[in-house]
């Protein structure tokens, strides 16, 4: 009997991230690009935490799906798309940063600070102060051990998904966690016990 070839079904933004990989493997533009509409922020937001620049984490954005796409058929658990995608960006990011230095982002956090109000004044420098330390303390962790520690904290991905994003084995992103953790720890108490007047 002679098989007739039948068009898939339409996909819809609420699609199984199984189906999605799956028809992305098979070359169709609609499944990828709900792919990105899915995770292209979550992988702005990490390359910016990387990078420290809209621009430079846009950028490395837009070359993290273009790896993808090209990589897409090596992804072995296509319920570990997240990871995958944040492991490529990982790459671009480091990659960026051996080229040359990123752009200067004072303009980004001017912009930031416009767009969001405080209802506390005192309350907003406080906050805004003591978000100032973390960022500095994380600027500190190498950047392998920040990208572990951002893939847990900022993202929720489990230990076993950051060892397969990084390709370290499970003992070292736990270890490299616990250090990244108790670094920042030090760094941060000073702050966290300070006395107010």
């Amino acid at each position: 009997m002679l098989k007739l070839w039948t068009r898939p079904p339409p996909l819809t933004a609420d699609a199984p991230e199984e189906a999605l990989v799956e028809r992305a493997r098979a070359a169709d533009p609609e499944a990828f690009r709900l792919i990105f509409e899915r995770h292209s922020q979550a992988v702005n937001r990490f390359a910016y935490d990387l990078l420290g620049n809209a621009s430079a984490a846009e950028e490395a954005t837009q070359e993290t799906f273009f790896r993808a796409h090209t990589l897409l058929p090596r992804l072995r658990d296509s319920v570990r798309l997240k990871a995958f995608l944040l492991g490529i960006a990982r790459n671009v990011c480091f990659e960026q940063r051996r080229l040359g230095p990123t752009l200067d982002a004072s303009e980004d956090d001017e912009v930031l600070e416009a767009v969001i109000p405080g209802p506390d004044p005192l309350g907003v420098l406080m906050d805004a102060e003591l978000e100032g330390h973390f960022n500095e303390a994380l600027a500190t962790l190498k950047p392998q051990r920040r990208a572990a520690l951002l893939m847990l904290m900022d993202h929720g991905l489990s230990y076993d998904e950051i060892a397969d994003a990084l390709a370290w084995s499970l003992p070292t992103v736990k270890n490299e966690i616990h250090r990244a953790r108790l670094s920042l720890r030090q760094k941060m108490l000073p702050h966290l016990t300070r006395s107010t007047p």
